[in-house]
């Protein structure tokens, strides 16, 4: 287990990885700064949830995790879904399939998807997004990094850090 941390720290100088296992989330990740945590009530696939954002900037890259419960079994699909569809509006981007979302622990489903979003921020600047979108029972998720640029290294170090205990 040591041995991750100094291959991380290895292969991104620049970044300063913890673990963190976000509050209600269940979850447990690698973070390359210290996140903070917000929460507030969307609607999501038609039905208000309590959303929380777990978020912290580094070497000129957003890192998050958004996660919630909605409580119905049925309403998982079309929440990852409206994720998925929010974080491409958001961006008004282009948006390509880079396959399956997987993460050791998470509920089989097949809107468990990583996607690269291509788009800009309201500042007009062009940025790429990168996010993961998944289940846990009715607990949706997304991970996202997002930036002018992607280090490939430590995006997989992100994604491939989320696990439940």
């Amino acid at each position: 287990m040591w041995a991750l941390p100094v291959l991380l720290a290895a292969c991104t100088p620049t970044l300063d990885w913890r673990e963190v296992r976000p509050e209600g989330s269940g979850a447990v990740l690698l973070f390359p700064c210290k996140p903070s945590t917000e929460a507030r009530t969307v609607a999501l696939a038609g039905a208000p949830v309590s959303m929380r954002l777990v978020v912290c900037r580094a070497d000129g890259l957003t890192w998050a995790l958004t996660y919630a419960d909605v409580t119905d079994p049925a309403r998982v699909a079309p929440a990852i879904e409206a994720l998925r569809a929010a974080a491409q509006l958001n961006l008004g981007g282009t948006a390509e399939a880079l396959g399956p979302m997987q993460v050791k622990g998470m509920t089989p489903n097949p809107q468990a998807q990583r996607v690269r979003l291509r788009g800009k921020l309201p500042s007009g600047e062009a940025v790429v997004q990168e996010s993961g979108f998944f289940s846990r029972g009715t607990w949706v998720y997304q991970a996202t990094v997002l930036g002018t640029r992607l280090d490939g290294e430590a995006v997989a170090s992100f994604f491939d850090s989320i696990r439940w205990p």
